[in-house]
């Protein structure tokens, strides 16, 4: 794919209110199951058009270390721009959605 190719996916992936957001979670504890049930939720909530990709750094250690992970559970917007980080199990639901500048479904 060319450079010109991907800036037209990513233009069209913005004007459709794509995400693409990555959750780092530490194992099948009480904390990432809560991170993970919250984000869930705020995506069917307000989010049309999202890619929700789980890793676990246990299992994925060279991810986290490469994507600089330093607390899990750990939330990644990746897409659209600006790259911005979340820390913690996610239930501040406001922060969340001034952060992604996410808007209701309705």
């Amino acid at each position: 794919m060319t450079i010109q190719e991907t800036l037209e996916e990513s233009i069209k992936r913005s004007e459709k209110g794509h995400y693409v957001l990555r959750l780092f979670v530490a194992g099948v504890t009480p904390k990432s199951l809560k991170a993970i049930k919250n984000v869930k939720k705020l995506l069917d909530d307000y989010c049309q058009d999202c890619e929700l990709e789980i890793i676990d750094i246990y299992q994925n250690p060279i991810i986290a270390k490469d994507g600089h992970i330093i607390a899990a559970p750990t939330l990644i917007k990746d897409f659209p721009l600006p790259v911005k980080k979340f820390i913690g199990d996610m239930s501040d639901v406001n922060k969340l959605i001034l952060g992604l500048d996410l808007k209701s479904k309705e």
